[in-house]
């Protein structure tokens, strides 16, 4: 192999060629288990295009004299992930829309850093067909996939649904269910640590070991609910400011804006007539195109912003149901056997909830399940450490 391509090169061909299989994999599946058979045919379509792209980076792998890698993922791809299963298909779909969006970025990444013309030509025939992939599954997300030319009216209201935040009508409940989840993690993990570092200085005194803990309970989840409304509240702040400095911006000079907005789209991927041709039909309503501005400033609409009070509340709430696990078995039992159930107790819990983690952070769930254990482990040692010396010296 000639000594320019490097191996950095053909490390990041490999991995395009990963990706691209998953996503063939994926999308395959997912037609298998479609029932509509219009939905089921563009899934085929869209496993075969990735396909496609896996095929050209093996090509471009050969001729540099690299072997073609072995797919290390599993038939199915991500369609029969754990949060797949549990979010059902229409999550999936939107798991892909948003994977679709970050292969673009990745590859249009690679086009400034590779260095390899042809590998480049490969790039930007495989973003233009990742741009309508991403539009493809809009399309699916929100069930309107015509198979002839749309009338006008029809055709606006599509554009009206594409334009809109990618999660709407989700955001809300993603919300408050992050806040949640983030909620009983720092509770559980900041009460274990307390409960381990008051259990090593008292050999498991339980009145102590109650007093600390729930003292601690009451102040994390004040705390927690206080900064979720804060920060809940202050981000809803700063984007009424921006869109009211955007509907000036419309007010004063709407030429620019549209341009703004157009080269914000051919960025992206799409053609500048396409964007061009994008941005006239939303700005055809002033205050969707000071709503479409406002959200690539911020990467949020309105509807995405969350409520503080629901924040503040479910960040409170799950702060206190975690910093409460590992107290309970102090209220039944005392010395060693209550220090080693809420070890156990806590460790299991630390699982659970960093596998409930996965399904917001798109990761595996049993390694961020056990993440979060060797984390909580750790923490829980430490403290229980401390508190035996600070036990010692008192």
């Amino acid at each position: 192999m000639n000594d320019k391509y490097s191996a950095q090169l053909i490390e990041a061909l490999s991995s395009n060629w990963q990706a691209e299989m998953r996503g063939y994999h994926t999308y395959r599946t997912l037609a298998e288990q479609e029932s509509d058979p219009q939905r089921r045919r563009t899934l085929r379509n869209l496993a075969l295009a990735e396909k496609h792209h896996a095929d050209l980076w093996a090509t471009r792998m050969t001729v540099l004299g690299a072997a073609i890698p072995r797919y290390d993922g599993p038939e199915t791809g991500e369609a029969d992930s754990l949060a797949n299963r549990i979010g059902g298909h229409e999550l999936a779909l939107r798991r892909l829309e948003l994977d679709e969006s970050r292969d673009i970025a990745r590859y249009g990444k690679q086009i400034r850093e590779l260095g390899d013309e042809e590998s480049i030509k490969i790039l930007k025939e495989v973003i233009a067909d990742e741009a309508d992939h991403y539009l493809t599954l809009g399309g699916l997300i929100r069930h309107h996939l015509p198979v002839t030319p749309l009338e006008p009216e029809v055709a606006q209201q599509a554009l009206d649904e594409l334009v809109a935040e990618r999660e709407r009508g989700q955001p809300r409940a993603a919300s408050w269910i992050g806040d949640a989840i983030y909620g009983v993690n720092d509770g559980l993990g900041a009460i274990f640590g307390i409960v381990s570092g008051v259990s090593g200085a008292t050999l498991g005194n339980s009145k102590f070991v109650l007093i600390a803990g729930l003292a601690g309970m009451v102040a994390s989840a004040l705390s927690m609910g206080a900064g979720a409304y804060l920060a809940a509240k202050s981000e809803r702040e700063i984007y009424e400011a921006e869109y009211a400095r955007e509907r000036d911006a419309v007010e004063n000079n709407e030429a620019e804006a549209r341009e703004l907005l157009s080269l914000t789209y051919q960025v992206r991927g799409l053609s500048a007539e396409d964007a061009d041709h994008f941005v006239g039909h939303i700005a055809e309503k002033k205050e969707q195109l000071v709503e479409a501005l406002a959200r690539e400033r911020l990467h949020v609409s309105e509807e995405g912003l969350s409520n503080p009070w629901v924040s503040a509340t479910s960040g409170a709430l799950s702060t206190a149901v975690g910093a409460l696990i590992p107290v309970i078995p102090f209220f039944f039992l005392a010395g060693v056997p209550a220090i080693v159930v809420a070890a156990i107790v806590s460790l299991l819990a630390h699982f659970a909830v960093g596998a409930a983690k996965s399904l917001i952070t798109i990761r595996s769930w049993w390694s961020s399940g056990l993440e979060m254990t060797f984390v909580g482990a750790l923490e829980g040692a430490v403290t229980y450490v401390i508190g035996v010396g600070i036990g010692r010296v008192a």
